[in-house]
Formats: structure tokens, sequence, C-alpha cells
């Protein structure tokens, strides 16, 4: 380790957070990094433990802990503590395909493991997502970031649909193993939900255009607005490519249920379509051109209390919005960890993120309302005018979970736009049947190893489809999940290619 008393020298501290009175007025990241000093400080706490259970990804109690991508925390902590700057870059990137985009998107699983924040410790975790994001913005800075062009190409050619960070992923490894990669995506860019379903507050765009750019130079070929089904034949595909990832991701959006919405011509949309339609206007006019639905003055609500309906919070205050409001049927949670959510389980805890505190500060009170959900939908001439909600709660009947109203709490409420961010049932139906894969009860492509499709032995881990040759792999293969989560499964995706294809795999 860099310094063995460092998390007993140095106290925890995070990236500065702009405060809302000055982000409200823009759509930039609002975070500003430590200075070298005070970084180099935070990855010195890093004790390099015998049991690093930041990079483990372990099941316990059903739950995984950890970093899915099994990272080398220990060691790019203690390059950066040396100022190893090369080093930690070098660690870090063999493991972490795209660390610029899990540096700032990404809960971090790793920090919710670590041993300084046990209840041993207490000592507040190591900040290892502010560490790796400073570790590759050094890395494009200093030039270190440079293409990496493959010596040897194989000759072997695999399509890629979808370029969210699982096809990313899945691409950015065949290709520096050699094989020739192409990549379909039916938007106008790459990304997937980190271009157009995360807004440009969390996640600029330009880091995004900057790695695909890097792959472009790469030899990724790169085609928009080609969506595979559609308007690409996957006969085609199959027909010209030695292998197939499917990683579309699991966008086929849940609805919502409420008396009276069948009469809403206008006023109720789908989050990602609203959070797609802002960030298309913001990068191709810084909002001029008006082509998103303007909130401003409007009273919305916000139906989902995950980070969606949380980006359409925080979207809408900087659209103007008259009042936002939040519904979550779950309860709310507990504002420390149960006895029966132990460490290093992900905690189950009351947190208030960049949308709810940007509420607070715009309208002076929380927007979540838990325990509750939308009963009916008032419209006039076919736009949304109110709603009526109610409160709810889970009750065991007939030995089965169900929602049941509670008699009585009906309240009606203003609304103009009902944003629905109640999460999503699947991958959607055309790509899978164009190729003909099978599809399970959660929507998601099944999937099998080709260990078992090669020697018998089973593993149900694998991303090999019930097609031969293709695979799946991220959202549409494990159902909506963390970016991290989809960066972990193209890299696995990617070895079991390159082992169908070439016998053995060296990723």
């Amino acid at each position: 380790m860099g310094k063995s008393t460092g998390f007993l020298d140095f106290e925890r501290k995070e990236n500065i957070t702009i405060l809302p009175a000055e982000r409200l007025e823009n759509f930039k990241e609002f975070h500003k990094a430590l200075d070298e000093k005070a970084r180099r400080e935070q990855a010195g706490r890093c004790m390099n433990c015998g049991v690093p259970m930041c990079q483990s990804a372990i099941r316990l109690a059903g739950m995984v802990t950890g970093c899915p991508l099994h990272n080398y925390i220990p060691e790019w902590n203690d390059a950066l503590y040396q100022g190893q700057f090369d080093m930690a870059a070098w660690r870090l990137l063999k493991t972490s395909s795209f660390p610029e985009f899990t540096g700032r998107v990404c809960p971090a699983l790793c920090e919710k493991a670590c041993n300084c924040g046990s209840p041993v410790c207490k000592d507040g975790s190591v900040t290892v997502h502010d560490n790796e994001l400073y570790i590759i913005e050094k890395a494009f800075e200093s030039g270190y970031m440079k293409p990496e062009i493959p010596a040897v190409r194989s000759g072997k050619k695999i399509a890629v649909v979808g370029a969210g960070p699982a096809g990313l992923a899945v691409a950015d490894l065949l290709n520096r193993r050699g094989h020739n990669v192409t990549v379909f995506e039916r938007d106008d860019k790459a990304g997937g939900l980190l271009m157009y379903g995360i807004p440009n507050m969390k996640l600029d765009k330009s880091i995004i255009d900057r790695r695909i750019k890097l792959m472009e130079a790469e030899g990724v070929e790169f085609k928009f607005n080609s969506d595979v089904g559609a308007n690409v034949s996957a006969d085609e595909i199959m027909k010209n490519y030695d292998a197939v990832a499917l990683c579309c991701g699991a966008k086929k959006a849940r609805p919502l249920s409420a008396a009276g919405i069948e009469n809403a011509e206008s006023g109720v949309m789908f989050a990602v379509d609203f959070l797609k339609s802002v960030t298309k206007s913001l990068l191709a006019s810084d909002l001029k051109d008006g082509n998103f639905f303007d909130v401003k003055d409007k009273n919305v609500i916000v139906v989902g209390g995950g980070d969606t309906g949380n980006d359409c919070c925080g979207t809408s205050i900087r659209l103007g919005a008259a009042s936002v409001t939040q519904i979550e049927m779950m309860p709310c949670p507990p504002e420390k960890r149960a006895e029966n959510n132990p460490w290093p389980q992900w905690p189950k805890v009351l947190k208030t993120d960049y949308g709810a505190e940007e509420s607070i500060y715009k309208f002076g009170h929380d927007p979540r309302v838990y325990e509750s959900t939308i009963k009916e939908v008032y419209t006039k001439d076919g736009k949304v005018c109110g709603v009526k909600t109610v409160e709810v709660e889970f009750q065991m009947i007939d030995g089965k979970r169900q929602l049941v109203e509670r008699k009585g709490t009906e309240k009606d409420l203003p609304c103009d736009l009902i944003l629905i961010a109640a999460g999503f049932l699947g991958a959607e139906d055309y790509t899978p049947k164009a190729f003909g894969t099978e599809v399970g009860p959660r929507s998601t492509v099944v999937t099998k190893s080709t260990i078992e499709v090669m020697s018998g032995a089973a593993n149900p881990d694998g991303y090999s489809t019930t097609v031969n040759k293709v695979f799946a792999a991220g959202d549409m293969h494990r159902g909506q999940s963390l970016v991290v989560w989809a960066i972990a499964e193209g890299r696995e995706c990617a070895r079991e290619i390159d082992t169908f294809l070439m016998g053995y795999s060296n990723l």
C-alpha cells in the first residue's frame, strides 16, 4: 500500500459538488475534481486489506456485493498515491473498459463493500469512484490514451447490435483481440442510455464522443441509424458475419395503469422519451430548436422513485417546471441499515440524490411521496390537467404479496405532464424475433454457454443464445441493471465469442 496509516491520517473527501443555486442554471456536469495533492491523499487511504471486498463481486445472502468488473482497486490506488499515473491507468484499464463512464454514473458498489466503511473501521470508505475518474481523465489529459491498433487481424467478422455500454464493451475487447468489429446502432449516436437516457449534467456527451473517436481510430466500425430487425436485415448480418452479439438493452418501458389514462392524447410520456428529447435538443441547438416537451411553468408528476425518476426531477427543474412531484409505491427506506441488511451488502437506506436536493432548494420540500400511486388521470380536451393519487401498501393475501389501497387517502393534484419512470419489462421483441432467438418469461434473451455447446458442460451464466453464432449480453440478457454490470457482461460475452471463433481465448 502507498501509506500504511493513510486511512487514519486522511479524512474521506469526495469531489466538490456545485451548489444547486449555480448548477440549476445549466446542464453542465456539477462535480469538480480535487487537486492532485488531495486526490493522492485519498488514494493513500486504501489500506490494501487482505480481503479486498471492494473488488470481489461475491454473493452474500443472495446479494452481490463489490465491483462486477473485479477492478484491481488496491493496485491502482497505490499507484495513484505514488504519483505513478500511467501505471494507475494501466492497471485500471486492465479490467475496466470505460472508467470515464463508470467514474461518473456508477453508484460505486465497490465503496459500499470497502473495509474502511465497515462497522469495525467506520472511517468512511475509500473514494474509489472519484479516484477512478481522476486516473482516467489524467490519462486522457497526459496523452496516455492513444489508439491501440491490433498488429494482426484474425479475419473474423463480428456484428454487434446496439452501441450501449454492453455493446461497446464487446466491440472494444474483440477489436483489441484482432477481430473486425462492426457496431449497428439504431440511434444517430453511440452510447445507448449513456447518451440519451442519462442527462448531460451527470455524463457530458462529449465524453462518449471522445471514446467513440478513439474506438474508431482503433478500427471499430460504427453504423448509425441502423435498426437491425427493422431497416437492416438480420438475415444479411447472419450471412456476412462470423458471430453476432445482441446488446440492445431492455428498453420495453413499463406502462402506467390508471383510470382515464386512455383519454390522454398529450401529457403522458415515458421518462426515457422525455430525457432523450431534451438531450437531443441540447446537443443540436442548446435547446433553442424547441424539439422537446417544454415543461416551463407546468406541474410535473414523475412516477417512479429510481435514478431515472430522479433524472426527470433535475431535468424538469432546469427547464423551469412550476412544480415537481415524484411518486413511489415503495415505503421510504430507513435512514440506517436494517439488521437484515448488513455490511458489505448494498445499503438499502434513504439517500437524497441531486434531483431531490435541487427540488428541496427550488420548492422548499422533498419531491418524493412514498407508498403512493396514481389512481386516475384527469383530462380536458385530450390534455392531462390533473391526477388522483392514493396511498398504497403491500399485504400478504392468500399467500401472495399484493398491492392494496388505503381507504380514504385519495388526493387530487394539479398535473400537466406525467413522466413514467417505472422501470422496464425487458428487451423489445422485434430484434430477438428477427434472429430467431428464444426469449424468456422476463423478456430477456435466453442464453447458454459456449462451453456447454462445445463440451456438454453446463454453465447457466453463458452468453450464447439458442441460435448458432448469436450471443447476447447486457440488459438484453440480464434485465434492467447498472452500467457497470452491462460493461462486465459485455467483456465476458466478448471472451465467449472469442472462444467460439478461435477455440480458445486470451482475453
